[in-house]
This record gives C-alpha cells, sequence and structure tokens, in this order.
C-alpha cells in the first residue's frame, strides 16, 4: 500500500475513534456507491453528518481541511442524496471535515461543524 494511503487510512480511524468520543453514532466508514464515496456517516441527535478526513504528515502546503475542493464538496452533496435515497432516510445533513495532521508520534485532530452547505 502506498504511503499516502496509509496516512489516509490512519487519519480515518482517528476521526472515527474522535467523532465516537464526542458521542457521534459512527453509521458507515469508507462507504461507497456507483462510483461515489463517502469516509464517514455519523449521526448525532437526529443529523446525518457527512465526514471528508483530510490527513496529511506535513502542513507545508497547507492545513490537511483546506484540500477539499468544490468539486468534492459537490460530490459528497450528491453521495449523501444518494445515501439518504438509498437508505430510505429522511434527515437533515450536515457536512463536516476534519482535517488530522501527524506530528511525529503524536497528531492534531481539526473538525470544521458544517464546513460547507449544498447550494441550490
Amino acid at each position: 500500500m502506498a504511503d499516502f494511503h496509509q496516512t489516509g487510512k490512519e487519519g480515518e480511524a482517528i476521526a472515527i475513534g474522535y467523532l465516537r468520543q464526542k458521542g457521534y453514532e459512527v453509521l458507515e466508514a469508507n462507504w461507497f456507491s456507483d462510483h461515489l464515496e463517502i469516509d464517514i456517516i455519523a449521526k448525532k441527535e437526529e443529523v446525518l453528518v457527512v465526514v471528508e478526513v483530510k490527513t496529511r504528515r506535513t502542513s507545508f502546503f497547507g492545513e490537511p481541511e483546506e484540500f477539499v475542493s468544490k468539486s468534492k464538496q459537490r460530490m459528497l452533496i450528491k453521495a449523501a442524496n444518494h445515501y439518504l435515497i438509498k437508505k430510505d432516510l429522511d434527515l437533515e445533513v450536515r457536512f463536516d471535515i476534519i482535517g488530522v495532521l501527524f506530528k511525529g508520534d503524536k497528531y492534531q485532530v481539526n473538525h470544521i461543524e458544517d464546513a460547507f452547505y449544498p447550494t441550490l
């Protein structure tokens, strides 16, 4: 496995632990359907939380959470709609980003709630 894939998997595992510690119910990890992918799907109270996880070993080029592009946001919105239909859910949806930055053998987590909103 390429080093950046391993880094991403480690970041997602950290993000899942972080969310559970904060009282989120993690419903799915690495959910795929019809070429759509969501890193983490969680629920808190009656809100479905779609989480994009970005992990980096350095912030030289910017913080991890800064790398969620507009096209990635559009894909996440489409994927969330697909998930809601497929699971027959009627919930409010929130889009979060979790950035995980490794600093040696330690890491820093930055959780941005309501990181972006679907536009009409």
